[in-house]
C-alpha cells in the first residue's frame, strides 16, 4: 500500500480544454515549447510517445551546459492519463544520479508520475502524483524533504505551459 504522505502532488488549473492540454504533453513540438523549469531551454534528443516508449530532452540554462532527463511511458489513456518514469540522464539516454552536489547520491534514480486530466466547463484541471520508486529509505526522504523545491519547479514549468496554451 502507497504511503501517501512519500507522494508529491500538484493540482493546476489550465483554461484550456483537455484536448489542448493532452496535446501539450503528448506532441514533441508542444512540448518543446515549456516543458522544463523557468529559464532553461530545452532540446528533444528522442520522443517516443507510446508505452515503453522514451522521451529523452537536453536542458540548458546556460550555453555548453547540458543538463538531460528522460521519462519512460508506462502507461497512456488519451487524454486523460499518462503514467511515466522520470529520471535524470546522460547523453546516450541512461539512468544517471542527480547532477547536483547535494543531491547526487541520496536523490532517487526514478520517480514515478501518473499525470491526470479532467475537464469542466472548458478548463482542464492537471493533477501530477510522483513517488520514488525502488529507493533506499534515505532517497524517500531526500525526495520528501524536495516536495515545496519540486512544487515550485513545476509551478515555473506550468506558467510556461499556461503561456502557451494561451498562444496557441
Amino acid at each position: 500500500m502507497l504511503d501517501t504522505q512519500q507522494e508529491l502532488v500538484i493540482t493546476r488549473t489550465f483554461n484550456a480544454p483537455r484536448d489542448k492540454v493532452w496535446k501539450a504533453w503528448s506532441e514533441a513540438d508542444s512540448l518543446a515549447q515549456w516543458w522544463g523549469p523557468k529559464g532553461c531551454t530545452l532540446r528533444i534528443m528522442t520522443f517516443d510517445f507510446r508505452p515503453g516508449g522514451i522521451f529523452h530532452y537536453a536542458m540548458q540554462f546556460q550555453p555548453g551546459h547540458d543538463m538531460f532527463g528522460r521519462f519512460v511511458y508506462r502507461e497512456i489513456v488519451a487524454p486523460e492519463r499518462i503514467v511515466f518514469i522520470n529520471s535524470f540522464a546522460d547523453l546516450d539516454g541512461g539512468i544517471t544520479r542527480a547532477p547536483f552536489p547535494q543531491l547526487k547520491d541520496t536523490w532517487p534514480l526514478e520517480i514515478q508520475n501518473t499525470l491526470t486530466l479532467t475537464e469542466e466547463n472548458g478548463q482542464t484541471t492537471l493533477t501530477l502524483r510522483g513517488r520514488p520508486i525502488n529507493a533506499s529509505e534515505a532517497e524517500t526522504k531526500t525526495f520528501i524533504g524536495m516536495f515545496d523545491s519540486m512544487k515550485q519547479g513545476y509551478g515555473g514549468s506550468f506558467e510556461k505551459l499556461d503561456d502557451y496554451l494561451a498562444k496557441t
